[in-house]
Protein backbone atom coordinates (compact mmCIF):
# COMPACT_ATOMS: atom_id res chain seq x y z
CA UNK A 1 0.00 0.00 0.00
CA UNK A 2 2.59 2.39 0.86
CA UNK A 3 4.62 2.16 -2.13
CA UNK A 4 1.54 2.30 -4.67
CA UNK A 5 0.84 5.28 -2.74
CA UNK A 6 4.47 6.54 -2.96
CA UNK A 7 3.95 5.89 -7.26
CA UNK A 8 0.60 7.75 -7.43
CA UNK A 9 1.51 10.90 -5.33
CA UNK A 10 5.21 10.79 -7.33
CA UNK A 11 3.03 10.68 -10.82
CA UNK A 12 0.46 13.18 -10.04
CA UNK A 13 2.94 15.45 -8.90
CA UNK A 14 4.99 14.98 -11.93
CA UNK A 15 1.58 15.65 -13.72
CA UNK A 16 0.87 18.81 -12.16
CA UNK A 17 4.06 20.29 -12.91
CA UNK A 18 3.71 19.27 -16.55
CA UNK A 19 0.76 20.90 -17.23
CA UNK A 20 1.41 24.02 -14.91
CA UNK A 21 4.68 24.49 -16.60
CA UNK A 22 3.28 24.13 -20.45
CA UNK A 23 -0.27 24.89 -19.91
CA UNK A 24 -0.37 27.49 -17.11
CA UNK A 25 -0.94 30.10 -19.08
CA UNK A 26 -4.16 28.46 -20.89
CA UNK A 27 -5.49 28.07 -17.05
CA UNK A 28 -5.32 31.96 -15.99
CA UNK A 29 -6.26 32.27 -19.79
CA UNK A 30 -9.97 30.24 -19.39
CA UNK A 31 -9.91 31.25 -15.40
CA UNK A 32 -10.25 35.32 -16.16
CA UNK A 33 -12.49 34.43 -19.58
CA UNK A 34 -15.65 32.53 -17.31
CA UNK A 35 -14.98 35.49 -14.95
CA UNK A 36 -15.38 38.15 -17.80
CA UNK A 37 -18.43 36.44 -19.87
CA UNK A 38 -20.69 35.81 -16.43
CA UNK A 39 -20.29 39.71 -15.68
CA UNK A 40 -20.91 39.88 -19.24
CA UNK A 41 -24.09 38.51 -19.34
CA UNK A 42 -25.86 40.51 -16.74
CA UNK A 43 -25.94 43.31 -18.88
CA UNK A 44 -26.90 41.52 -22.32
CA UNK A 45 -30.64 41.25 -23.34
CA UNK A 46 -30.85 37.81 -22.44
CA UNK A 47 -30.60 38.79 -18.44
CA UNK A 48 -34.47 38.58 -17.47
CA UNK A 49 -34.46 34.69 -19.55
CA UNK A 50 -36.08 32.57 -16.68
CA UNK A 51 -35.22 29.46 -16.32
CA UNK A 52 -37.86 26.93 -17.15
CA UNK A 53 -39.82 29.67 -18.80
CA UNK A 54 -41.23 32.57 -18.50
CA UNK A 55 -43.90 31.75 -15.96
CA UNK A 56 -41.42 29.58 -13.77
CA UNK A 57 -41.47 30.04 -10.16
CA UNK A 58 -38.47 29.27 -8.04
CA UNK A 59 -38.42 25.88 -6.25
CA UNK A 60 -36.98 26.94 -3.37
CA UNK A 61 -36.59 29.86 -1.18
CA UNK A 62 -33.69 32.57 -1.42
CA UNK A 63 -31.99 31.74 1.55
CA UNK A 64 -32.60 27.98 0.73
CA UNK A 65 -31.07 27.94 -2.39
CA UNK A 66 -27.86 29.93 -1.63
CA UNK A 67 -27.54 27.61 1.29
CA UNK A 68 -27.09 24.95 -1.05
CA UNK A 69 -25.05 25.74 -4.15
CA UNK A 70 -22.60 27.29 -1.11
CA UNK A 71 -22.60 24.08 0.87
CA UNK A 72 -22.10 21.59 -2.75
CA UNK A 73 -19.93 24.18 -4.31
CA UNK A 74 -17.58 24.93 -1.60
CA UNK A 75 -18.16 22.01 1.08
CA UNK A 76 -14.90 22.05 3.65
CA UNK A 77 -12.65 24.10 1.71
CA UNK A 78 -13.16 27.18 3.52
CA UNK A 79 -12.91 25.19 7.27
CA UNK A 80 -9.67 23.47 5.51
CA UNK A 81 -7.85 26.34 4.51
CA UNK A 82 -9.63 29.42 6.05
CA UNK A 83 -6.88 29.49 8.92
CA UNK A 84 -4.15 27.54 7.22
CA UNK A 85 -3.82 29.45 3.60
CA UNK A 86 -3.15 33.38 4.53
CA UNK A 87 -0.41 31.98 7.37
CA UNK A 88 0.55 30.29 4.87
CA UNK A 89 0.76 32.63 2.00
CA UNK A 90 2.67 34.72 4.79
CA UNK A 91 6.08 32.13 5.02
CA UNK A 92 5.88 31.06 1.31
CA UNK A 93 4.72 33.76 -1.00
CA UNK A 94 7.74 34.84 -3.19
CA UNK A 95 6.55 38.65 -3.71
CA UNK A 96 6.51 39.27 0.13
CA UNK A 97 8.05 42.33 1.73
CA UNK A 98 10.63 41.56 4.78
CA UNK A 99 9.28 43.85 7.55
CA UNK A 100 6.29 45.26 5.65
CA UNK A 101 3.46 43.76 8.07
CA UNK A 102 0.94 45.80 6.25
CA UNK A 103 1.82 44.86 2.43
CA UNK A 104 2.41 40.98 3.60
CA UNK A 105 -0.96 40.81 5.39
CA UNK A 106 -3.20 41.89 3.25
CA UNK A 107 -1.14 40.00 0.25
CA UNK A 108 -1.82 37.24 1.84
CA UNK A 109 -5.84 37.22 2.20
CA UNK A 110 -5.79 39.12 -0.88
CA UNK A 111 -4.45 35.70 -2.36
CA UNK A 112 -6.87 33.92 -0.41
CA UNK A 113 -9.71 35.85 -1.51
CA UNK A 114 -8.65 35.49 -5.64
CA UNK A 115 -8.35 31.28 -4.84
CA UNK A 116 -12.02 30.57 -3.31
CA UNK A 117 -13.28 33.86 -4.36
CA UNK A 118 -15.06 35.17 -7.95
CA UNK A 119 -12.77 33.26 -10.35
CA UNK A 120 -14.12 29.83 -8.74
CA UNK A 121 -17.54 30.68 -8.42
CA UNK A 122 -17.53 32.22 -12.33
CA UNK A 123 -17.17 28.65 -13.44
CA UNK A 124 -19.78 27.27 -11.53
CA UNK A 125 -22.00 30.19 -12.64
CA UNK A 126 -21.24 29.87 -16.29
CA UNK A 127 -21.60 26.18 -16.55
CA UNK A 128 -24.45 25.60 -14.23
CA UNK A 129 -26.10 28.03 -16.19
CA UNK A 130 -25.48 26.15 -19.24
CA UNK A 131 -26.59 22.88 -17.84
CA UNK A 132 -29.82 24.61 -16.59
CA UNK A 133 -30.95 26.25 -19.45
CA UNK A 134 -30.23 23.18 -21.94
CA UNK A 135 -32.41 21.56 -19.27
CA UNK A 136 -35.10 23.72 -18.32
CA UNK A 137 -35.55 25.93 -21.68
CA UNK A 138 -34.60 22.91 -24.13
CA UNK A 139 -35.90 20.20 -22.29
CA UNK A 140 -31.95 18.46 -22.46
CA UNK A 141 -30.93 15.42 -20.37
CA UNK A 142 -29.51 16.77 -16.99
CA UNK A 143 -25.96 15.40 -18.55
CA UNK A 144 -22.65 16.88 -20.09
CA UNK A 145 -23.06 15.15 -23.43
CA UNK A 146 -26.31 17.40 -23.63
CA UNK A 147 -24.48 20.67 -24.02
CA UNK A 148 -22.23 19.04 -26.80
CA UNK A 149 -24.41 19.47 -29.82
CA UNK A 150 -27.21 17.49 -31.27
CA UNK A 151 -24.01 15.56 -32.98
CA UNK A 152 -22.74 13.87 -30.22
CA UNK A 153 -25.68 13.93 -27.93
CA UNK A 154 -27.05 11.46 -31.48
CA UNK A 155 -23.80 9.19 -31.41
CA UNK A 156 -24.65 7.45 -28.25
CA UNK A 157 -21.14 5.70 -27.43
CA UNK A 158 -19.51 9.03 -27.67
CA UNK A 159 -22.40 11.16 -25.13
CA UNK A 160 -21.69 7.59 -22.95
CA UNK A 161 -18.53 7.66 -22.89
CA UNK A 162 -18.23 11.53 -22.26
CA UNK A 163 -21.05 11.05 -19.23
CA UNK A 164 -19.30 8.52 -17.84
CA UNK A 165 -15.94 11.04 -17.91
CA UNK A 166 -18.56 13.12 -15.89
CA UNK A 167 -19.38 10.83 -13.24
CA UNK A 168 -15.93 9.87 -12.87
CA UNK A 169 -14.97 13.50 -12.26
CA UNK A 170 -17.66 13.47 -9.93
CA UNK A 171 -16.36 10.60 -7.47
CA UNK A 172 -13.00 11.84 -8.15
CA UNK A 173 -14.29 15.41 -6.65
CA UNK A 174 -15.91 14.14 -3.82
CA UNK A 175 -13.25 11.91 -3.00
CA UNK A 176 -10.86 15.35 -2.49
CA UNK A 177 -13.50 16.35 -0.62
CA UNK A 178 -13.45 13.23 1.16
CA UNK A 179 -9.46 13.31 2.10
CA UNK A 180 -9.63 16.37 3.02
CA UNK A 181 -12.20 16.32 5.67
CA UNK A 182 -10.89 12.97 6.84
CA UNK A 183 -7.49 14.73 7.33
CA UNK A 184 -9.18 17.87 9.04
CA UNK A 185 -11.32 15.78 11.03
CA UNK A 186 -8.54 13.17 12.25
CA UNK A 187 -6.32 16.05 13.00
CA UNK A 188 -9.02 17.98 15.40
CA UNK A 189 -10.00 14.85 17.12
CA UNK A 190 -6.15 14.29 18.04
CA UNK A 191 -5.89 18.10 18.82
CA UNK A 192 -8.80 18.19 21.21
CA UNK A 193 -8.99 15.18 22.46
CA UNK A 194 -4.91 14.01 22.70
CA UNK A 195 -6.11 10.85 20.51
CA UNK A 196 -2.94 9.63 18.61
CA UNK A 197 -3.66 9.81 15.09
CA UNK A 198 -3.86 6.61 12.69
CA UNK A 199 -4.62 4.77 9.38
CA UNK A 200 -7.60 2.97 11.95
CA UNK A 201 -8.82 5.79 13.37
CA UNK A 202 -9.03 7.47 9.77
CA UNK A 203 -10.84 4.63 8.60
CA UNK A 204 -13.34 4.69 11.13
CA UNK A 205 -13.96 8.61 10.40
CA UNK A 206 -14.56 7.39 6.65
CA UNK A 207 -17.27 4.56 7.48
CA UNK A 208 -18.97 6.98 9.94
CA UNK A 209 -19.04 9.83 7.43
CA UNK A 210 -20.43 7.78 4.76
CA UNK A 211 -23.02 6.14 6.68
CA UNK A 212 -24.60 9.53 7.72
CA UNK A 213 -24.02 10.72 4.20
CA UNK A 214 -26.04 7.38 2.73
CA UNK A 215 -29.15 7.82 5.41
CA UNK A 216 -29.18 11.73 4.58
CA UNK A 217 -28.94 11.06 0.77
CA UNK A 218 -31.79 8.36 1.17
CA UNK A 219 -33.77 11.45 2.88
CA UNK A 220 -33.65 13.10 -0.76
CA UNK A 221 -33.06 16.25 -1.77
CA UNK A 222 -35.48 18.33 0.14
CA UNK A 223 -35.30 16.08 3.51
CA UNK A 224 -31.72 15.63 2.92
CA UNK A 225 -29.84 18.17 1.76
CA UNK A 226 -31.82 21.06 1.97
CA UNK A 227 -31.89 20.69 5.88
CA UNK A 228 -28.24 19.63 6.26
CA UNK A 229 -27.57 23.03 4.21
CA UNK A 230 -29.26 25.06 6.68
CA UNK A 231 -27.36 23.46 9.96
CA UNK A 232 -24.14 24.40 7.85
CA UNK A 233 -24.68 27.79 7.28
CA UNK A 234 -26.56 28.25 10.70
CA UNK A 235 -22.91 26.62 12.40
CA UNK A 236 -20.74 28.42 9.75
CA UNK A 237 -22.80 31.93 10.72
CA UNK A 238 -22.40 31.59 14.28
CA UNK A 239 -19.24 30.23 14.38
CA UNK A 240 -17.95 33.35 12.04
CA UNK A 241 -19.72 35.80 14.43
CA UNK A 242 -17.64 34.07 17.34
CA UNK A 243 -14.41 34.77 16.18
CA UNK A 244 -15.53 38.62 14.97
CA UNK A 245 -17.07 39.22 18.30
CA UNK A 246 -14.52 37.50 20.62
CA UNK A 247 -11.68 38.29 18.33
CA UNK A 248 -9.68 41.48 17.76
CA UNK A 249 -13.20 43.35 16.26
CA UNK A 250 -11.77 46.38 15.50
CA UNK A 251 -8.77 44.75 13.91
CA UNK A 252 -10.69 42.58 11.68
CA UNK A 253 -13.06 45.76 10.90
CA UNK A 254 -10.14 47.59 10.07
CA UNK A 255 -8.68 44.71 8.32
CA UNK A 256 -11.37 43.93 6.24
CA UNK A 257 -11.93 47.19 4.57
CA UNK A 258 -8.39 47.40 3.54
CA UNK A 259 -8.80 43.83 2.15
CA UNK A 260 -11.56 45.39 -0.07
CA UNK A 261 -9.67 48.01 -1.37
CA UNK A 262 -6.47 45.85 -2.01
CA UNK A 263 -8.19 43.09 -3.49
CA UNK A 264 -10.21 45.21 -5.92
CA UNK A 265 -6.73 47.49 -6.39
CA UNK A 266 -4.99 44.18 -7.39
CA UNK A 267 -7.19 41.81 -8.85
CA UNK A 268 -6.46 42.23 -12.38
CA UNK A 269 -2.51 41.98 -11.66
CA UNK A 270 -3.02 39.05 -9.50
CA UNK A 271 -5.48 36.85 -11.61
CA UNK A 272 -3.16 37.35 -14.32
CA UNK A 273 0.16 36.78 -13.11
CA UNK A 274 2.42 33.62 -14.46
CA UNK A 275 5.65 34.20 -12.58
CA UNK A 276 7.00 34.41 -16.29
CA UNK A 277 9.71 36.45 -14.88
CA UNK A 278 10.58 34.32 -11.98
CA UNK A 279 13.06 31.72 -11.28
CA UNK A 280 10.04 30.03 -8.19
CA UNK A 281 7.05 27.78 -8.71
CA UNK A 282 4.72 29.18 -6.26
CA UNK A 283 2.20 29.28 -8.77
CA UNK A 284 2.13 26.27 -9.74
CA UNK A 285 1.37 24.75 -6.29
CA UNK A 286 -1.44 27.46 -5.52
CA UNK A 287 -3.25 29.42 -8.24
CA UNK A 288 -3.19 26.98 -11.09
CA UNK A 289 -3.21 23.89 -8.30
CA UNK A 290 -6.82 25.76 -7.00
CA UNK A 291 -7.84 26.59 -10.57
CA UNK A 292 -7.82 23.26 -12.06
CA UNK A 293 -9.38 22.20 -8.85
CA UNK A 294 -12.38 24.10 -9.44
CA UNK A 295 -12.23 23.23 -13.13
CA UNK A 296 -12.74 19.35 -11.71
CA UNK A 297 -15.13 20.00 -9.66
CA UNK A 298 -17.15 22.32 -11.97
CA UNK A 299 -19.10 19.33 -13.94
CA UNK A 300 -20.46 18.09 -10.58
CA UNK A 301 -21.29 21.05 -8.91
CA UNK A 302 -22.67 23.16 -11.51
CA UNK A 303 -24.92 20.31 -12.84
CA UNK A 304 -26.21 20.10 -8.79
CA UNK A 305 -26.58 23.90 -8.99
CA UNK A 306 -28.57 23.88 -12.35
CA UNK A 307 -30.76 21.49 -10.48
CA UNK A 308 -31.89 23.22 -7.56
CA UNK A 309 -32.35 26.74 -10.03
CA UNK A 310 -35.46 26.23 -12.03
CA UNK A 311 -36.85 29.39 -11.97
CA UNK A 312 -34.49 32.05 -11.23
CA UNK A 313 -33.43 34.56 -14.09
CA UNK A 314 -30.64 34.90 -16.09
CA UNK A 315 -29.24 37.80 -13.73
CA UNK A 316 -30.59 36.49 -10.72
CA UNK A 317 -29.07 32.97 -11.48
CA UNK A 318 -25.50 34.56 -11.75
CA UNK A 319 -25.68 37.32 -8.53
CA UNK A 320 -26.76 34.48 -6.76
CA UNK A 321 -23.71 32.11 -7.72
CA UNK A 322 -20.78 34.29 -8.57
CA UNK A 323 -21.59 37.21 -6.14
CA UNK A 324 -23.41 35.97 -3.26
CA UNK A 325 -20.99 33.15 -2.27
CA UNK A 326 -17.96 35.37 -3.23
CA UNK A 327 -18.83 37.75 -0.75
CA UNK A 328 -19.27 34.98 2.18
CA UNK A 329 -15.60 33.88 1.30
CA UNK A 330 -15.04 37.27 1.86
CA UNK A 331 -15.85 37.62 5.26
CA UNK A 332 -15.03 34.57 6.19
CA UNK A 333 -11.25 34.94 4.91
CA UNK A 334 -11.38 38.63 6.72
CA UNK A 335 -12.58 37.44 9.76
CA UNK A 336 -10.90 33.66 10.27
CA UNK A 337 -7.83 34.89 8.15
CA UNK A 338 -7.31 38.60 10.02
CA UNK A 339 -7.96 36.57 13.83
CA UNK A 340 -5.13 34.06 12.71
CA UNK A 341 -2.75 37.21 11.49
CA UNK A 342 -3.25 39.00 14.59
CA UNK A 343 -1.81 36.23 16.49
CA UNK A 344 1.21 36.18 14.29
CA UNK A 345 1.40 39.95 14.48
CA UNK A 346 1.50 40.00 17.96
CA UNK A 347 2.55 36.60 18.82
CA UNK A 348 0.21 35.67 21.38
CA UNK A 349 -0.17 32.27 20.04
CA UNK A 350 2.18 29.99 18.53
CA UNK A 351 -0.37 29.14 15.18
CA UNK A 352 2.38 30.13 12.85
CA UNK A 353 4.97 27.62 13.72
CA UNK A 354 1.89 25.33 13.98
CA UNK A 355 0.66 25.54 10.75
CA UNK A 356 4.22 25.47 9.05
CA UNK A 357 4.12 21.99 10.82
CA UNK A 358 0.55 20.58 10.56
CA UNK A 359 -1.79 23.22 8.54
CA UNK A 360 -4.62 20.50 9.46
CA UNK A 361 -5.31 21.75 12.97
CA UNK A 362 -4.86 25.81 11.89
CA UNK A 363 -8.52 26.38 12.96
CA UNK A 364 -8.48 24.21 16.33
CA UNK A 365 -5.30 26.03 16.82
CA UNK A 366 -6.89 29.24 16.40
CA UNK A 367 -9.20 28.92 19.04
CA UNK A 368 -6.64 28.25 21.63
CA UNK A 369 -6.82 31.71 22.64
CA UNK A 370 -10.49 31.98 22.63
CA UNK A 371 -13.51 31.34 25.46
CA UNK A 372 -14.57 27.90 25.57
CA UNK A 373 -12.22 26.95 23.17
CA UNK A 374 -12.59 23.09 23.57
CA UNK A 375 -16.63 23.39 23.18
CA UNK A 376 -15.86 26.03 19.67
CA UNK A 377 -14.01 22.78 18.51
CA UNK A 378 -16.01 20.50 19.16
CA UNK A 379 -18.81 22.89 16.92
CA UNK A 380 -16.17 23.40 13.87
CA UNK A 381 -15.91 18.93 13.75
CA UNK A 382 -19.45 18.82 13.42
CA UNK A 383 -19.39 21.64 10.82
CA UNK A 384 -16.89 19.72 8.89
CA UNK A 385 -19.09 16.74 9.01
CA UNK A 386 -21.94 18.26 7.65
CA UNK A 387 -20.86 20.31 5.26
CA UNK A 388 -18.95 16.83 3.98
CA UNK A 389 -22.16 14.75 3.72
CA UNK A 390 -23.43 17.51 2.01
CA UNK A 391 -21.10 17.98 -0.37
CA UNK A 392 -20.93 13.88 -0.73
CA UNK A 393 -24.86 14.01 -1.28
CA UNK A 394 -25.00 16.31 -4.21
CA UNK A 395 -22.10 14.51 -5.71
CA UNK A 396 -24.68 11.38 -5.38
CA UNK A 397 -27.20 13.10 -6.57
CA UNK A 398 -25.56 14.15 -9.79
CA UNK A 399 -24.27 10.60 -10.20
CA UNK A 400 -27.19 9.49 -10.39
CA UNK A 401 -28.68 11.96 -12.90
CA UNK A 402 -26.12 11.41 -15.03
CA UNK A 403 -26.60 7.65 -15.00
CA UNK A 404 -30.08 7.24 -15.04
CA UNK A 405 -31.77 6.40 -18.53
CA UNK A 406 -34.46 8.64 -17.75
CA UNK A 407 -34.27 12.17 -17.66
CA UNK A 408 -34.38 13.05 -13.77
CA UNK A 409 -35.15 16.80 -13.93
Amino acid sequence: VSLNSSISESFFLELQTFLSKYLGWMIIIIANGFLIFSIFLIFTKYKDIRLGGPNAKPTYSYVNWIAMLFSAGLGIGLLFYGVAEPIMHLNSYPGMIDGDVSFNAGKAIGLANLHWGLHGWAVYSLLGLCFAFASYNKKLPFRVSSLLGSRVSSNKPLSIFIDIVAILTTVLGVTTSLGLGTEQISSGISYIFLITENFSNKLIIIFVITLIGLISVCLGLDKGIKRLSQINMVLASSLMLFIFLFGPTIFILNALIQNLGSYLNTIIESATWTEAYDTTSWQNSWTLFFYTWWFAWAPFVSLFIARISYGRSIKEFIVGVLFVPSFIVFLWMGIFGNAAIFQVINETSQINEIVNNNYTVALFALFDVYPISQIISIISLVLIVTFFVTSSDSGALVASMLSSKRDTS
